[in-house]
This record gives C-alpha cells, structure tokens and sequence, in this order.
C-alpha cells in the first residue's frame, strides 16, 4: 500500500479549531464551553461533527463533561500510569493469527494529540497509520498509530525508521501489520518503555461506522505512548468496542 500525502481528515481539523481556542485563551482552563447547537453555529459545522471532534477532546483529557454543567475545558492533560507492551492484534487474534487490515497509511502535520505525546514540532511529518484489528466473529478493535518524525527515528532508532519505509513500500492492505508490531520486530537491541491510558468512551458515528457498530456503543480507549531512553518514538489510541475480547493489563507505578 503506498503512502498517500498529507491529509488532515475532516474531525481532526475540526479537533484542531477547538484545540486552538483552547490553547489561545479563547476557552481557558476551567471555563465552559459554549452550548453544542451555539459551538456549531461559532464553528459553522454540523452537530454530529462537532460531536465528534469533542469526543475526542474529551478522550485526549482537553475536555471533562460534567452532568448539569457540560464540558470544561481541563487545566493539564491527565496523567496516565497502565502498562503492556504487546501488539493489539496478537491478543485478540483468538488462537487464529494476527488480522490486522489497513484502512490509511499516510503523513499528517501534528495535532494537539501527537504534539502532547510525541514533543512532535508544528509542521512536522508523521507517519499515520489507521488499521482494524480482527477477532475470531470480525473486526475487534481500530487503531490509529503515530511515529515520531523521521530525522527523530533516524537519530534514536534507524532500524525502526527503515522497517517502516520497508512496510509501507511493501503492504497489502489485507496482509498489513501494526506498527507496534513493526516497532517490536525492530527492536532486538533497543530497550524500550511504555505507557498506556484507559478510558471509558463511546464509539461516535465514524469509528462506529468502521467497526459496524452503532455510534452510541460503549467502547474502551487505550492510549499508549511507547519511548526510546526519554524520546517518544510511537503513539497509539486502540479502540475497543463493547464485546471485544478482554485484554490482559499489567499496572505499573
């Protein structure tokens, strides 16, 4: 599968508009934001896209939702302590082998996300990889993962960088991997470190859509940085919608 250029989709624009307001004081920490019917009409988007945009502010800790209030805007992203390191499509291939098919392989400038986890500079180019993930009754789990830059790679893990180029000049899209896997694979003689976030969410119209799930279906947001010495070389959300198969997690202090 070759990899396409820059491309911002439509709800991470829009995460970006509001990102924005909230990093230029348009909306400070503790404030509230406004109404969804008047956010959209400030915006000029629909409802159901700035539904989703916000879920993902909430998802990345910009935004809490509190009942009788709405969404506040969070003075500091919350601090996230899960760990296991291991490729998502192995736990929950079911005995069957990893199933992983690409639905994206592209390079974006960074977001408020891969600013936030990656240290990535604005205009940078990272890798972006969107795949689902199979279990043993169809897809299980989407996962969108993030490289650092690749003057980053080249200067911390050439031989993640390189196994990157290979794979992207090389897959299928019904014979792909993750690019955990690919870090995994590269990474023989380089320690690494990790961390993962769990959160409770909801699927939303669009992951809903790629899962064949309804949008409202409760799902689980793993959100997982993975670094080499201090540098992040990897960031990742993993969602899993209600029925996914369980997945073991190791708690570290």
């Amino acid at each position: 599968m070759a990899l396409k250029g820059h491309r911002r989709r439509p709800v991470v624009a829009l995460y970006e508009r509001i990102a924005d307001a909230v990093h230029d004081g348009t909306y400070p920490p503790g404030s509230t934001l406004p109404s969804e019917p008047k956010l959209a009409a400030e915006l000029g988007v629909s409802r159901p896209a700035l539904r989703e945009a916000l879920l993902l502010l909430q998802e990345d800790g910009l935004l809490t939702v509190r009942r009788g209030v709405g969404r506040t805007v969070n003075a500091r992203p919350p601090r996230r302590g899960f760990e296991h390191l291991q490729p998502l499509e192995e736990l929950i291939g079911g005995g069957t082998g990893p199933r992983v098919r690409a639905l994206l392989r592209s390079l974006e400038e960074p977001t408020d996300f891969t600013t936030q986890h990656l240290l990535a500079p604005a205009r940078a180019e990272l890798r972006f990889w969107e795949s689902l993930l199979g279990g043993e009754s169809g897809p299980a789990a989407l996962s969108h993962e993030w490289a650092a830059a690749d003057e980053v790679l080249d200067r911390v893990h050439p031989a993640f960088a390189a196994a990157l180029r290979a794979c992207e000049q090389a897959a299928e899209a019904d014979r792909a991997v993750s690019m955990l896997a690919v870090l995994l694979g590269a990474s023989r003689e380089v320690a690494l470190h990790a961390h993962s976030g769990i959160t409770a969410t909801l699927l939303g119209r669009r992951r809903g859509e790629q899962l064949g799930r309804p949008a409202d279906t409760p799902a689980v947001l793993v959100t997982q940085v993975v670094r080499v010495g201090d540098t992040p070389v990897l960031a990742a959300k993993h969602m899993l919608p209600t029925g996914a198969p369980a997945l073991p997690v190791l708690q570290s202090h």
